[in-house]
């Protein structure tokens, strides 16, 4: 029986010295140990593990049995005492064996596994492994390098439970494990506490580097992507558990404050392949930027924080993580942008960032950014918070930085909303100018003709799409409308009269030509639907019609009619208003000559 042949190697060892063991020993003490692990003999080889006389053979040979003592520990149920017995023999593995080569089978078990039982097996082996760690003399800092490394390579494909629901249920327990893998680097960082305290000058960062590195992936998984805030019904939640843990790590081996505001503290040593280089330039970028959100948004490490700094350097030290953040497409992760961007936005004063930083080349490319959620995400809540953040972003601008980002916004935008929005905008700075006492030099005058150029023209002439473009043509005329109305001509403090002509030339005249041709283009397919619409219905009654450039989905006769009839409307509204603006500036002209005659 096993038990039997298992007795007949181990006095057979109990007799050599550790130096004549040979490989025919070890393959034999594996097979007789794991045929008693299948067989149910787990007391009984205990017993051999436990026994004094054997400790020699058990040093040398039991790091064999990881893989048939994990096998089987999953095999019995919780309260099966053979299950105990299995426990009971890895521990004392852990005590017993060379740590080297426990830690090489405790690592190839971790590789091995995949798919539900990554995190039951990670928590198992756990607590044996940092019994070992903890016994290394040598390479201490590199085993735990690696041990961290593979046990995240090993988690981070498992999916990261987002909602209420998942983070309760926690099916693949890795809210469970994450926490875990935490409390087994404690000792480690307690370790590099106690040398830091020991000297000022603490020169040993081999294992302080390899914490960072964990904490640095632990930000980019799972924090990245799992739901952080507080949700009804959970006490404490986990991932925020772990977060404050993190952070805690990385404050209490003081990395937080230099990760936070010196970005290149985090990053990694070079690269030859220039591939490898970028990903691991992009895996800092996330996990900083994570950083950034955990203390700035959720106030995890806040009492660390120093209160130094202005609300204007905070907000150019995120804008790069802001930026990382708000290219992601994940709703997680898009939202963290956007909420550590409006948390850095609520600090400042209204106007009090200077036109300086568009300068720097962020502060252009994050609203950029916030257009693309605005016009392309496809959840409602997130494009309407872009758009409510972008209006706060233009809030804290001087005037002159409101006028660098309308010209900037106007040019890059490409989107008939954003540029109509862009337009409101520039309309109510240009009310403010004219009602404040103070001068105002970027929305009147010069400044403000230049500005113009850009809101009173159409893009192709008057070829230009109206109705993609309705949206802008409208706030450009109603823009003119307002100035010719609140600007007389002998004032002229906003320039418009001097360039009326100019005005009618490359916007107001393109206009109406181009209103008359798309009129008729509209009403001649109107008149041709409605001819041929009994043939239609009784041939094929469904067909597509492009609006826009765009081919709409198939419709039916009547669905194309009114398709068709809406774009009239939306001409014959822009017509109303092109018509009352040219009846203003022709009264307001008429009246000039005479009082002038």
């Amino acid at each position: 029986m096993a038990v039997d042949e298992l007795q007949a190697i181990i006095q057979r060892c109990q007799i050599l010295e550790e130096a004549d063991f040979k490989g025919e020993d070890f393959n034999l003490f594996q097979v007789a140990g794991q045929k008693c692990l299948e067989d149910g003999y787990a007391a009984q080889l205990l017993e051999v593990v436990q026994n004094e006389k054997n400790k020699v053979i058990i040093k040398n040979m039991g790091w064999n049995l990881i893989s048939p003592l994990v096998r089987c520990i999953f095999m019995y149920k919780q309260e099966d005492d053979k299950r105990e017995h299995c426990l009971r023999i890895l521990d004392q593995l852990a005590q017993l064996c060379n740590p080297k080569e426990l830690l090489l089978g405790l690592l190839e078990q971790i590789e091995q596994i995949s798919g539900e039982q990554v995190c039951q097996t990670v928590m198992l082996l756990l607590q044996p492994l940092q019994t070992v760690l903890l016994k290394l003399q040598n390479k201490k800092a590199y085993s735990l390098g690696l041990s961290l490394a593979m046990i995240m390579n090993q988690l981070t494909p498992l999916p990261v439970p987002y909602t209420k629901q998942q983070i309760q249920e926690d099916k693949l327990g890795l809210c469970q494990c994450c926490n875990a893998v935490v409390d087994f680097a404690k000792p480690f960082v307690n370790e590099v506490v106690k040398n830091m305290e020991k000297s000022s000058e603490y020169n040993d960062m081999e294992l302080k580097e390899e914490l960072i590195k964990f904490c640095m992936k632990s930000l980019k998984y799972p924090l990245l992507t799992a739901q952080l805030e507080q949700l009804e019904g959970i006490e404490e939640h986990p991932f925020q558990h772990f977060a404050t843990e993190i952070i805690d790590i990385l404050w209490n081996i003081r990395e937080l404050i230099p990760l936070v505001f010196v970005p290149h503290k985090g990053k990694s040593p070079p690269w030859e392949n220039q591939e490898f280089a970028d990903i691991e330039r992009k895996n800092s970028a996330d996990s900083l930027a994570c950083l950034s959100y955990l203390m700035f948004v959720q106030h995890f490490g806040v009492e660390c924080f120093p209160m130094v700094f202005s609300p204007s350097y905070l907000l150019l030290c995120n804008m790069t993580h802001i930026e990382v953040l708000l290219k992601r497409t994940e709703e997680s992760v898009l939202s963290k942008g956007l909420d550590l961007f409006e948390s850095c936005l609520l600090r400042m004063e209204d106007n009090s960032l200077l036109h300086h930083y568009l300068e720097f080349r962020v502060f252009i490319n994050v609203p950029q950014d916030l257009v693309k959620i605005m016009t392309l995400c496809p959840i409602e809540h997130m494009r309407k918070k872009s758009l409510n953040i972008l209006q706060l972003f233009i809030d804290k601008f001087c005037t002159e930085g409101k006028y660098t980002l309308f010209r900037c916004l106007l040019k890059t935008s490409n989107h008939a909303g954003v540029e109509g929005y862009i337009i409101k905008n520039t309309k109510d700075q240009i009310h403010l100018a004219l009602t404040k006492e103070y001068d105002n030099v970027w929305f009147t005058g010069h400044h403000l003709i230049s500005l113009l150029d850009l809101v009173l023209s159409l893009p192709e002439g008057a070829e230009t799409d109206l109705l993609q473009n309705s949206d802008r043509i409208m706030a450009s005329l109603n823009l003119l409308r307002y100035l010719v109305i609140k600007d007389c001509e002998s004032d002229n403090q906003t320039g418009v009269w001097t360039t009326l002509g100019k005005i009618e030339q490359n916007f107001l005249k393109p206009l109406r030509v181009g209103l008359n041709m798309s009129k008729a283009h509209y009403e001649a397919e109107i008149k041709n639907k409605k001819e041929n619409r009994k043939e239609a219905h009784s041939s094929n009654p469904v067909c597509s019609v492009t609006v826009s450039g765009e081919k709409m989905p198939a419709m039916t006769t009547g669905m194309q009619l009114q398709v068709l009839h809406s774009a009239l409307f939306t001409f014959d509204l822009i017509e109303s208003v092109l018509a009352r603006v040219e009846e203003l500036i022709e009264v307001k002209t008429k009246a000039v000559m005479d009082e002038n005659s």
